[in-house]
This record gives structure tokens, C-alpha cells and sequence, in this order.
């Protein structure tokens, strides 16, 4: 009996740290899949049908190299990406990005609260800027009352809420050997509308906030636990933790593309089947399933709009605020409590506000406003990925631990691809 107890209980240990070892990386790679996000994707489907899966292989590798290379920054450094832009590179580089950055996330921020909004009006009927309201003050309030060690913890369970694109996929007939074919064989087009809505997936999936949030979120990690501390300062620890550091961030990217695989699949097989092709909100397109795929399915679709949206916000606006907090030389964190860094709550607070403002005026164009953010965001993220790639190959700011051959390999290949992207993105906005 003795025997049988131990047993159990180191199988109960073993399971609650595989769990515990996931944290900023499934964290970030689920943020990723936020309202904007998941109507980029079903665009993608809707237009393009089975065209675009191609490109959650393609993306994976270099989204987590670069999520990796973001995380081992924060780590190895204790500081933030503004934070070693700061230390080490001109105040006018820091500004500049960081600013960009802030701008980006709080036009990000108000479309995300707008369309929880929007999807909980088609489920409850109602008031959507009522909701959205009350989701960006729940936010708030959770982000400023609850300390970081729990409030992340309330996240990491919000991340299961995105199984609901997976149990969309469930109820509604697939022709999975297409949809294989169409997944590891590219289908090109140099077609404008297919080269935006391309440009547009690379620029959903790596984004210059899930940078900051990660890097950030492991300062964090070494913050609250008294036992850990920056790499450059216990070394011992770099074997345990660069591994977790791989596997909690290749697990969050490979989980936020197999969610971004279904959101394309259904879109493709439910709305681009019947010539339903021009999806412009998350909302949009859940409201099109309904006479298409059934109530159910529109219920889940819906729910997981909500649901991401919860999970995203805070990401958005933490990451604004620990940007531009460390770029200032504020005090910085999550854990912190308010009087402690009133700076960075009021920048989290003024983001999270301004972008349900934007919810208040008829005369924005919700989906002009995704398609800004895009713009912006597809010229922030070269230039931040760049700065990225000399910080963590530079011993100066890495000391002993400057990133692995394969992380270097795979960081340069990403940012030339969002070079490329970000080309595109101007050439194909001026056609």
C-alpha cells in the first residue's frame, strides 16, 4: 500500500510539473489567437479556402525561434527588450519602437474588446458596446488586483478555451486528404488579394508584443521565485531552464498554429464551400457558420472569440506597459502592486482604455483599424527582430549564454522573411 502511495504521488508530482513547466511561451503562442487574429484566419480560409493552410508549417519554425530568442533574452538578461534597448542602444532606437509598439497594441486592443463584444451580443443579444465594455473593466481589474504568480495561472487555463476551433472542426464534414495535400504542398499565387492575405498571416504570427510579453514574463519568473535569478548570474541554472525555456515555447507555437490550422479549415470548408468569401470581423464569421454548420458550431466559434479575447487583452496591454515602463526606467511588473509601479498600471490602464474608446466612435472602420495595426506592425517587427538577433549574438549582453547555431540559423531566417513580408505588405497596399 505504502509502495502504491508513493507511486501515485510521484505520477501526481511528474503531472503537475509538466503543467507547471508551461507558462510565458503557451501563454504568448495562445494570445496570438486573438479576435484579430481569428479573423485574419477565417479570411484566410474563406477567400483562399484550403490555399493558406500551407503556411502554419511554414510559420511554426520561425515563430518559435524567434519566441525562443525573445524568452532567452529575458532570462539570461533580467531585463526586458525595451529593458536592453535602453542599456545598449541609442534613446532615440528605444523610443522609436517601443512607441510603435504601444501604438500597435492599442489599436490591437480595441478591436479584440470590440469584437468580444460583438460576440457575445450575437450569443446574448444586447448592448456589444456594453459588453465590451464590461470585458476591458474585467480585465483591468484582474490585471491590477491579482499578483502575477495566480494571474498567470487564470491565463494558462484560458488557453483551453481554444480547443473550441478543434471541436468546430468536429461537427462539420472535412475532406482531410485535401485539406492534408493543401497543408504540406504551397499553393502560390501572386495574385494581390492572396500576397496581403499572406502578408497578413506572417504578421499575425509574429508579432512584435509577443516578444515583449515573453521576454518580459521571464524577468517575472526570475522575480517571484526566490531560487531563480538571471542566467548571467547563476549559470548553474542555464541547462534546466534553457530546456524549459524550449519546450514551454515550442509547445505554446505549436499549440497557437494547430488552432490557427482549424480556424482556416473551417472557414474553408464551411464558408469558402458556399461563396461566403469576404469575412471582415471574428464576429462576421461566426455569424456566417450559423445557417451553414449549425447553431453549435456557431456557439463554439463564438465562445472562443470570447474566450481568446480574455486571454489576449491583458497580453496587449502588459506588453505596452512593460515596454514602454522599462524603456522609461520605471519599475515594471504584474507582481508589483499598484503603488509599487503606478507608472506601469497607468500605462496598462490608459492602452486598455483608449482601445475601448475606439469602440465609442462610429467613424472608425473596425477593419481599417486591423489592417493599420498590420501595417504597423509589419514595419515594427523587422526592425525589433533585428535589434533582437545582435542582443542575443552580442556577449556584451548575453555574457557566456549568446544564442545557440540553430536559434541563430532560425531567428535570421525569420526576420529576413518578415523583411520580405513587410516589402510586401506596402507593395500589395499601394496596388
Amino acid at each position: 500500500m505504502t509502495t502504491k502511495t508513493t507511486k501515485l504521488a510521484k505520477d501526481k508530482t511528474k503531472k503537475k510539473n509538466w503543467w507547471q513547466t508551461l507558462g510565458p511561451g503557451l501563454i504568448t503562442g495562445a494570445s496570438d489567437n486573438d479576435p484579430s487574429g481569428i479573423a485574419t484566419y477565417s479570411q484566410a480560409g474563406a477567400q483562399f479556402g484550403f490555399g493558406l493552410l500551407w503556411t502554419m508549417l511554414f510559420s511554426y519554425p520561425l515563430m518559435s525561434s524567434i519566441q525562443d530568442i525573445s524568452a532567452e533574452i529575458g532570462r539570461v538578461t533580467g531585463y526586458g527588450i525595451a529593458g536592453n534597448l535602453r542599456r545598449y542602444y541609442p534613446q532615440w532606437l528605444t523610443y522609436g519602437i517601443t512607441g510603435l509598439m504601444v501604438i500597435a497594441n492599442t489599436i490591437n486592443l480595441g478591436a479584440d474588446i470590440g469584437a468580444m463584444g460583438s460576440a457575445l451580443k450575437l450569443l446574448n443579444g444586447g448592448s456589444a458596446l456594453f459588453y465590451a465594455s464590461m470585458f476591458a473593466i474585467i480585465s483591468l481589474v484582474l490585471e491590477i488586483t491579482i499578483p502575477y504568480h495566480k494571474y498567470a495561472s487564470i491565463l494558462k487555463w484560458l488557453t483551453l478555451v481554444l480547443f473550441a476551433y478543434v471541436a468546430t472542426v468536429l461537427v462539420i464534414h472535412v475532406p482531410w486528404g485535401d485539406a492534408l495535400r493543401a497543408t504540406v504542398i504551397p499553393s502560390l499565387s501572386l495574385q494581390s488579394d492572396y500576397l496581403t492575405t499572406l502578408v497578413a498571416i506572417l504578421g499575425t504570427t509574429i508579432s512584435p508584443y509577443l516578444f515583449f510579453w515573453q521576454a518580459s514574463q521571464e524577468v517575472e519568473e526570475t522575480e517571484i521565485t526566490p531560487s531563480e535569478q538571471p542566467l548571467k548570474k547563476a549559470p548553474k541554472q542555464a541547462p534546466e531552464q534553457l530546456k524549459r525555456i524550449r519546450f514551454d515555447t515550442y509547445t505554446g507555437m505549436g499549440f497557437s498554429n494547430i488552432i490557427a490550422f482549424f480556424i482556416i479549415l473551417t472557414a474553408a470548408v464551411t464558408l469558402h464551400t458556399q461563396g461566403k468569401t469576404d469575412i471582415q470581423t471574428a464576429s462576421e464569421a461566426a455569424e456566417a457558420l450559423r445557417p451553414i454548420a449549425g447553431n453549435f458550431a456557431f456557439f463554439l466559434f463564438s465562445v472562443g472569440i470570447i474566450g481568446t479575447g480574455l486571454l489576449a487583452v491583458p497580453v496587449l496591454a502588459g506588453s505596452a506597459a512593460y515596454g514602454l515602463g522599462e524603456a522609461l526606467k520605471w519599475p515594471t511588473g504584474l507582481e508589483r502592486k499598484p503603488l509599487e509601479a503606478k507608472g506601469f498600471y497607468v500605462i496598462l490602464a490608459i492602452s486598455t482604455l483608449i482601445g475601448l474608446g475606439m469602440n465609442f466612435f462610429t467613424s472608425i472602420d473596425p477593419v481599417k483599424a486591423l489592417f493599420w495595426s498590420a501595417v504597423i506592425n509589419g514595419v515594427v517587427a523587422p526592425p525589433v527582430m533585428l535589434v533582437m538577433m545582435l542582443m542575443s549574438t552580442n556577449p556584451k549582453v548575453m555574457g557566456k549564454f549568446t544564442i545557440s547555431k540553430y536559434l541563430k540559423i532560425g531567428g535570421w531566417l525569420a526576420t529576413s522573411v518578415m523583411f520580405v513580408a513587410a516589402a510586401g505588405l506596402f507593395l500589395t497596399w499601394k496596388s
